[in-house]
């Protein structure tokens, strides 16, 4: 399984979802991808995203201020 990592540290919303959905593109059906962010709110907002778009969120990881989440590419549908 393809797993790719995007840093939007020090990125506030919202930007962390703009470069999410970004790199989403990009993505197939399937492939992984880990956001590493810093801004707060990137735990209610990616998942809604998510949510909206039909990906799963895999896990969502915490440690020195810094937030790991990732997620699935579920659908091709909705962010090209």
């Amino acid at each position: 399984m393809n797993r790719s990592v995007l840093d939007v540290r020090r990125l506030l919303c919202p930007l962390p979802v703009i470069r999410t959905q970004d790199r989403v593109r990009d993505l197939a059906p399937g492939e992984r991808l880990e956001i590493r962010c810093t801004d707060p709110g990137v735990r209610h907002d990616i998942p809604a995203w998510c949510r909206m778009y039909g990906h799963r969120v895999i896990g969502i990881r915490e440690t020195a201020g810094e937030i790991a989440i990732t997620i699935e590419v579920v659908s091709d549908e909705g962010h090209r």
